[in-house]
């Protein structure tokens, strides 16, 4: 077999049409105005650093170290971006760092260590607006909020309820827009201080003049001072309920149950009733006004072991939904809930897809800054899909970011000079235009 050599031909030529994308939005701009000013002489400025950041997740890396060997020598050639080491990139993120918060829960005896960046956050925020103004001009958002564990052996990462080391990020979302970060570490129970991690989102959201009506979370969230916290900014909650005797009490008093019966052949009992919860913690902090009348719906099911309930006498399975909503049936409640487990998978998505699995630093704070840049590039990847597949015929909406990279970016091209011009030729037929 004959070789010859030739010029390096990258195999990432669809690239350069997300970052001529990237450039249109103008977001070299708002890096500019939203991160610190660079000394003078840098050779980089946020724009090199963060575009071939983003791109190592937009050609297939899973590390910041892919921009090194693998990938620097295909994307030098193009004209949107410098291509610093890999190096250079985790340097400036250090300098982006914000100081961690540490605190103690009112009751508790852990130490809880908090990084929230308010910089970063804003940013995303601002870029959102950006992306999809239409969006976040309206009054019918809806917050989504979780807490999700990332498995790591980092030095300062503390041991979970899951008896491995990591870090517990809470996330908030508004559709599948990662909206808000904060980084917790490890032994920082989902509940603990949530009502603080909440009230910074919330504040965030509103001083960039995005207002929320609706409010969705799990069980973490089912505590007096979220929802003291969450009502002050929103019209209608929905919590999943702990299991307690005064929940128990309330499914007792419930007379409404209708039968459902579900496409797999399951028999379920839907009911509701008013319920005022939290009256002896209002009590102890001396705050009954804050307390408020909710709606509580309940969906049970028998057991398949016949185990009874020692609270209800019924051998059956609970699942009950906290809610400020008056106006919707039952029915309407559960399935609105239930959409929150879309938002969910979207961890899945930021672990495998965009990093969250590989953390960089050795530091809660520093990996805070690199959470944050992978959910804005999350958030850009959203956009990106969405407006490309309107036009090219190969892709759709819910293509997850592997399956892009294989229909689109993975086009051979090389930039070559033409005309006192640089233009990008392809080698292959796509359906695309700029």
């Amino acid at each position: 077999m004959k070789i010859l050599n030739s010029p390096v031909v990258s195999p990432f030529g669809g690239l350069n049409f997300v970052l001529k994308e990237f450039d249109k939005l103008k977001i070299d701009h708002l890096l500019e105005d939203n991160l610190p000013k660079l000394p003078n002489n840098s050779y980089y400025q946020w724009k090199d650093i963060l575009y071939s950041f983003w791109s190592i997740y937009f050609c297939g890396g899973s590390c910041v170290e892919d921009l090194g060997k693998n990938f620097k020598q295909f994307l030098k050639g193009t004209p949107f971006m410098k291509v610093p080491s890999p190096d250079r990139v985790l340097c400036r993120f250090k300098e982006l760092s914000s100081p961690k918060t540490i605190l103690k829960t009112r009751y508790g005896k852990a130490f809880n260590e908090f990084n929230e960046n308010s910089t970063l956050n804003m940013l995303n925020i601002r870029l959102l607006k950006k992306l999809n103004p239409h969006k976040y001009s309206s009054d019918e958002l809806t917050l989504d909020y979780d807490n999700t564990i990332i498995f790591t052996e980092k030095s300062d990462a503390r041991h979970t309820y899951l008896k491995t080391s990591g870090y517990q990020p809470g996330v908030a979302f508004i559709g599948k827009d990662i909206v808000g970060i904060q980084n917790r570490n490890g032994n920082s129970v989902a509940h603990a201080l949530q009502e603080d991690t909440l009230e910074m989102i919330f504040k965030n959201l509103k001083s960039e003049g995005i207002s929320i009506s609706s409010f969705r979370a799990d069980s973490a969230s089912y505590k007096f001072e979220v929802l003291n916290t969450v009502n002050s900014y929103v019209d209608k909650v929905y919590i999943r309920v702990k299991m307690r005797p005064s929940i128990y009490e309330v499914i007792n008093n419930i007379n409404n149950w209708k039968e459902i019966h579900t496409k797999d052949g399951r028999t379920l009992y839907r009911g509701s009733s008013s319920f005022t919860p939290f009256e002896r913690i209002a009590r102890n902090y001396h705050r009954k006004d804050l307390l408020k009348e909710y709606r509580i719906v309940v969906t049970k099911e028998a057991k398949h072991d016949g185990q009874i309930n020692i609270f209800t006498n019924e051998a059956c399975v609970y699942s009950c939904i906290l809610t400020s909503d008056f106006e919707s049936t039952d029915d309407e409640i559960v399935i609105f809930y239930n959409q929150r487990g879309a938002t969910e998978r979207e961890f899945d998505v930021l672990k495998n897809d965009f990093g969250w699995n590989h953390m960089p630093f050795s530091k809660l704070e520093q990996n805070t800054v690199f959470l944050i840049f992978t959910a804005i590039c999350r958030n850009l990847y959203s956009y990106i899909i969405h407006k490309f597949s309107k036009t090219y015929k190969h892709l759709k909406e819910n293509f997850r970011i592997k399956k892009f990279i294989f229909r689109f970016v993975c086009i051979p091209a090389k930039w070559i000079k033409q005309a006192r011009t640089k233009k990008l030729r392809i080698y292959g037929h796509i359906a695309f235009k700029t």
